[in-house]
């Protein structure tokens, strides 16, 4: 097929993705969705395969794919019906990753005929569970955190399934918003199926299947390209995440990474046992996070589908915190996840050092306030954090990193929903790791509470071992959580995983993201650009001089 036809459609997929999540964010109630974009969108083929992905959050990818694959595995190709839509968010059962994510995905016919599958996911801020949000860092079991909803049938024959609708939202501490939310997710896959049969329609599906072949096959040879490139050999790293429980050991995470001609595979063998808190990470997540950090570091302009997914092979050693046994707990599996990224890139740094960033915060940082007003309120938000520095240039100042890519909440639209207000937002000085090249910083956040009583829940990481310098570069900060910070009662939250902890009117939390490390000798950096720093507020005249070398700075 020629080469216009086969991009033609390959961008015309792409850009029904994009308005999917378009439909999803403009519809949708909470501001987790609306606001932070907290969502994405893609579109398979019949056989499964992911064919576009909007440019949303890299670890949804594994839950729509799990979702997809679960129900040809299960209902077959054969069984499924045109007007039906399906939902899940079981890591376990439905191949979801955690159970606040609910994905969505309905098949998609022309004439009679299985296309496609079009298919959405979406960050509810409450689906039940032992702490409001869904999300507690501290849970030991799956079954404190919230409704198990294994792949069944949202829309039968084109009508709203109400029974699932009553089982989601009575679950819920948020009903209304949950109906809304879900009725969003419907209205994206809706537009989704439309625009995808539609293509099919207009062009022929054996051309759209054919372009499609193409397309994977390109995302294949460019993933093999890319490693053939790479000098054959087994590139490790290893690093830490915070420890699971006061008191316990922490968990290692180790990736050694097989280059042989144009093949690799990646083995997580040495990584440390599953946890007895909710840093779990099931097999659709680790695979989606190794995909993101191949696809980052060996060829970002790899187009966005799973072409490439066959051709790279994934141990993961059973029982591991990269592979654990029902009913681990995993609702905070995105900390892990940060870590898998780090590790991989690491590695990968030993082949492509020209390519790879030094440490980033690689911490969700994420945080739930709840209580009642009046009415009950859920707020949740992930707090951004520094981005490594790179070997030609600094850091990004307050991004997310790596596998999550959801966005601020603004403080208008906070303050406008929720009975809190935002007394702090600023960047934290001297939490960029010196480098030649600096690392980008940290968020200092404090959020006061307006309601009589709230409480708060989080859980985090890059709490003890800090992001790390790259080429001689230094470490970054770590993160932490203040109550009350300033007063004679200021107290610093032990861990980054927390539940519940009560609040009074009046009580201030302190939100502090890690920042990430620096790249090269410190010594090297221009002295402009350290008083420049020093003028801004990211360096102190004591970093300048202590670190850069820089007393006049």
């Amino acid at each position: 097929m020629d080469q216009v036809t086969v991009q033609v459609i390959g961008n015309a997929m792409l850009s029904v993705a994009e308005e999917m999540g378009a439909v999803l964010r403009r519809a949708s109630y909470s501001t987790n969705i609306k606001e932070r974009a907290d969502c994405s969108t893609a579109l398979f083929d019949a056989r499964g395969r992911l064919v576009a992905q909007a440019e949303h959050i890299p670890i949804h990818m594994g839950s729509m794919k799990g979702l997809v694959t679960e129900l040809l595995d299960t209902v077959g190709a054969d069984g499924l019906r045109d007007g039906d839509v399906y939902i899940t968010n079981d890591p376990y059962t439905g191949g979801g990753t955690h159970l606040p994510d609910i994905t969505m995905a309905a098949p998609v016919f022309l004439a009679g005929r299985l296309v496609g599958f079009s298919a959405n996911i979406a960050h509810h801020s409450d689906v039940g569970g032992h702490v409001p949000g869904s999300n507690s860092g501290d849970s030991t079991s799956i079954f404190q955190e919230g409704l198990r909803i294994p792949a069944v049938r949202f829309m039968v024959g084109g009508t709203v399934n109400e029974e699932v609708v009553a089982f989601v939202t009575l679950n819920s501490r948020l009903p209304e918003e949950r109906r809304g939310d879900l009725l969003a997710q419907l209205a994206a896959v809706h537009t989704g199926g439309r625009r995808f049969a539609d293509l099919h329609d207009k062009y022929g599906s054996e051309t759209v299947v054919a372009a499609s072949e193409q397309l994977l096959e390109y995302a294949r040879k460019r993933l093999e390209l890319a490693v053939g490139a790479i000098p054959d050999g087994v590139y490790t790293a290893a690093d830490w995440l915070d420890a699971d429980e006061p008191g316990q050991e922490p968990i290692r995470v180790r990736a050694a990474v097989t280059v042989r001609g144009a093949e690799l595979s990646v083995s997580f063998d040495g990584t440390g046992r599953q946890a007895n808190v909710a840093i779990n990470v099931v097999r659709s997540a680790l695979e989606a996070t190794v995909y993101y950090a191949l696809k980052a570091a060996l060829d970002p302009d790899i187009p966005a589908n799973g072409g490439f997914f066959d051709a790279v092979a994934i141990d993961a050693p059973e029982g591991s915190i990269v592979n654990p046994r029902s009913p681990a707990p995993v609702a905070a599996r995105t900390d892990a996840c940060q870590r898998i990224a780090d590790v991989l890139l690491a590695a990968l740094a030993k082949a492509v050092p020209d390519r790879v960033p030094a440490g980033s915060h690689s911490s969700i940082t994420y945080v739930t306030f709840a209580g009642t007003d009046a009415d009950f309120f859920v707020y949740p938000e992930v707090i951004a954090g520094g981005a490594g520095a790179r070997p030609d240039r600094d850091g990004l100042d307050a991004v997310q990193v790596h596998v999550t890519n959801s966005s601020n909440l603004p403080i208008e639209a906070l303050e406008l929903e929720y009975p809190l207000r935002v007394e702090t937002y600023e960047l934290i000085t001297d939490s960029g790791g010196a480098g030649e090249y600096r690392g980008g910083l940290g968020v200092r956040r404090d959020i006061r509470v307006l309601a009589d009583h709230a409480t708060f829940s989080a859980h985090a990481d890059r709490q003890t071992f800090p992001p790390q310098g790259l080429a001689g570069g230094r470490d970054g900060s770590t993160g932490r959580f203040v109550l009350r910070p300033g007063t004679d009662t200021e107290q610093v939250l032990p861990g980054g995983r927390v539940s519940g902890i009560a609040l009074r009117a009046g009580d201030v939390l302190r939100i502090e993201s890690p920042g990430s490390g620096g790249y090269g000798d410190p010594h090297a950096r221009p002295a402009e650009s350290v008083a420049a720093d020093v003028r801004q507020g990211r360096v102190s005249a004591e970093s300048a001089r202590d670190d850069y070398g820089r007393s006049d700075a």
